[in-house]
C-alpha cells in the first residue's frame, strides 16, 4: 500500500477523447490511447495563477480563476487527445474551430441558463409574491434543463466513452486519496463518483445561485440578466469553495447529505470504466504523483 496523502494534497483530473487528464500540484498529465493501443503522454510544468499571485489566490476569489484557469488546460488537453485517438482516415479539428466551438457552447449556456430562467422569472413575477418562492422555481427551471442536456448526451456514443473515462479518472483518484497502489485491480474497487467532481460543482453553482440571485429582488428581464451574468464570478467562487469542503470532508454525514445530489447526478456523466480505461487512467495519475 502505498502512504496516503495529506488531505490538502488535492488531485483531479478530466476525461478526454480516449484519454484521462491528471493535475497534481504544479504538473499537469494527459495519457490518451491511440487507434493502435499505444499510450500517448502529453507532459508539462504548470503553477497555477493562484500561486502565483497572492491576490488571486484568495477564499472566493481562486473559485472563478481556477475555473478559467482550468478551461483553459482542459481544452489544450482535449485538442491533443483528439489529434492523438482519431485515426487518419477521420478528419481532425483544428484550432479555430476549437476555439470556435467553445464560444458557441459558452453562448448557448448563457441562453439556456441565464436568459432562458431569467425570461421565467419575469413571466412568472405577477403571479407569485413570495420571492423566495419565485427564485425556487427559477433554479428548478435551470436544473431541469441541465438534467435533460445531460440526459441526451447519453444518446451519443462518443460521449458515454467519455463518460466511462471520467468513472476511469475518479476511481483513479480515489484510489490515490486512499493510499492504495495504483493497479488496474485496486483501482476497480471504488466508485465512479466523487463529491469533488465538475459535475457537483455546476449543481452548487445552481443552489448558490438560488441564494445569491434572491438578492436581486424583482428587476425587470434585461437588468436581471446583466445582473446575474455580473454575478456569475461570486456564485463561481462560493461554489468552488464549498465543492472543496465537501470533498475534504466527505466523511462528515451532514456533508454527505449536502453531496448526495451531486453523487446522484454523476450516475449521468459517469459509467464503469473497462480495464484498459482505467490503464489510461493510471497511466496518467503515476506521470503526476
Amino acid at each position: 500500500m502505498a502512504n496516503k496523502p495529506n488531505p490538502e494534497d488535492i488531485a483531479g483530473g478530466q476525461a478526454l477523447i480516449e484519454g484521462v487528464m491528471m493535475r497534481h500540484g504544479n504538473k499537469i498529465a494527459a495519457a490518451v490511447r491511440r487507434p493502435d493501443k499505444e499510450i500517448v503522454f502529453q507532459e508539462r510544468e504548470h503553477i497555477p495563477l493562484t500561486k502565483r499571485y497572492k491576490l488571486l489566490g484568495l477564499m472566493f476569489i481562486r473559485g472563478t480563476v481556477t475555473l478559467f484557469e482550468m478551461m483553459f488546460i482542459g481544452m489544450k488537453c482535449l485538442m491533443f487527445s483528439a489529434d492523438v485517438a482519431l485515426s487518419e482516415e477521420e478528419r481532425k479539428p483544428k484550432s479555430w474551430e476549437m476555439a470556435l466551438s467553445v464560444f458557441i457552447s459558452f453562448a448557448v449556456a448563457l441562453f439556456f441558463f441565464v436568459v432562458v430562467p431569467a425570461f421565467f422569472f419575469t413571466q412568472m413575477k405577477p403571479f407569485i409574491s413570495n420571492l423566495i418562492l419565485l427564485n425556487i422555481l427559477e433554479g428548478c427551471v435551470r436544473l431541469g434543463i441541465f438534467v435533460c442536456f445531460l440526459s441526451c448526451t447519453l444518446l451519443m456514443e462518443d460521449m458515454r466513452r467519455v463518460y466511462m473515462y471520467h468513472g476511469a479518472e475518479h476511481k483513479t483518484v480515489f484510489a490515490w486519496e486512499h493510499g492504495q497502489e495504483l493497479t488496474v485491480e485496486n483501482v476497480k474497487d471504488f466508485s465512479t463518483r466523487h463529491p469533488r467532481c465538475g459535475t457537483s460543482f455546476i449543481l452548487f453553482v445552481m443552489i448558490v445561485s438560488i441564494i445569491v440571485f434572491s438578492l436581486l429582488g424583482r428587476p425587470d428581464f434585461l437588468h436581471r440578466v446583466l445582473y446575474k451574468i455580473i454575478l456569475l464570478p461570486v456564485v463561481s467562487g462560493i461554489s468552488y469553495e464549498a465543492i472543496r469542503f465537501t470533498g475534504k470532508h466527505s466523511n462528515w454525514q451532514w456533508v454527505q447529505f449536502l453531496s448526495w445530489p451531486g453523487l446522484m447526478l454523476q450516475k449521468i456523466t459517469t459509467r464503469e470504466p473497462s480495464d484498459d480505461q482505467i490503464e489510461v487512467a493510471i497511466a496518467a495519475m503515476k506521470k503526476v504523483v
